[in-house]
């Protein structure tokens, strides 16, 4: 057995490497003195200096974070009522095709997601004056794709909340609304939160969707990195990536810090229930 345990963790050791290695590599060579990644030559923060200059990608990086923040907020206001009709109403009219259609972006490839949204938005531009490609068809496109990733997080969560909870709080007299705002969402609150990272991060770094829905000025973060490292290595773009990194991990930990939290005062909350009773 000791064999087979060493064995297992060798592997999942060299996974993590695998994926984390190349991560440290940017985060160290952000700090070289040479502009040729693979040549070190000193320690400087030369480049951490530059960036502070670089318009272009702090501009890039505003868009991104503020058409990220808004397709976040959006789709798991789309995801949450989606998930909602999916859990609770079984059967209705139209009920597969719904299904499909909410899940349909995680299969689909984002090149074929983008040129369908860009023709309709070409289309609808030529027949109104309406919408310019900018920030809106930016926002419209990765709501889209992370409405689909917000409704499978939270969906599952739904089917974990026991029905009789509900139908409690109906016998007590609320209202459906009420069942929602007082019953439901407290339960569901870290999907939410799970929900909103995830899209988020999806919409930070998407390249696919940006590329097809931008127009003139208007230049995500990745759009940018992009469009730089075809033209050749800048080590502005390893600090960009070291501080996204930074950032992240600080939301992660902190949002794990908060989901343990709740959970463990949930389950207090609920022993105490139960004792309670007894």
């Amino acid at each position: 057995m000791n064999l087979y345990r060493w064995f297992g963790r060798g592997w999942l050791s060299l996974g993590y490497l695998f994926l984390y290695i190349p991560i440290f590599m940017l985060i160290i060579f952000s700090f070289n003195n040479s502009r040729q990644d693979m040549i070190w030559s000193g320690f400087t923060f030369h480049w951490y200096e530059a960036l502070s200059t670089d318009h272009e990608i702090i501009s890039g990086f505003a868009l991104s974070f503020k058409i990220a923040f808004l397709s976040a907020c959006s789709a798991v206001v789309l995801g949450t009522l989606a998930a909602f009709v999916l859990n609770n109403y079984k059967r209705f009219s139209g009920r597969a095709l719904f299904k499909g259609m909410v899940s349909s972006p995680l299969v689909m490839p984002e090149v074929i997601i983008g040129l369908s949204l860009l023709l309709m938005f070409v289309s609808f531009e030529k027949l109104f004056g309406f919408p310019e490609r900018g920030l809106f068809t930016i926002w419209f496109g990765h709501t889209v794709l992370g409405m689909a990733y917000a409704t499978v997080v939270i969906e599952s969560r739904l089917q974990e909340i026991s029905k009789s909870l509900s139908e409690a709080a109906m016998d007590l007299g609320c209202k459906p609304y009420q069942v929602f705002t007082l019953v439901t969402l407290p339960n569901i609150t870290q999907a939410l939160a799970s929900a909103w990272l995830l899209t988020f991060t999806l919409s930070l770094d998407d390249v696919v969707l940006s590329a097809f829905l931008t127009g003139p000025g208007y230049s995500t973060m990745p759009i940018v990195i992009f469009s730089r490292a075809r033209l050749g290595l800048d080590p502005r773009v390893n600090v960009v990536a070291a501080l996204t990194i930074l950032v992240v991990s600080i939301g992660v930990i902190v949002s794990s810090w908060w989901i343990v939290r709740n959970e463990r005062l949930r389950q207090k909350q609920i022993s105490a229930a139960f004792h309670a009773e007894d």
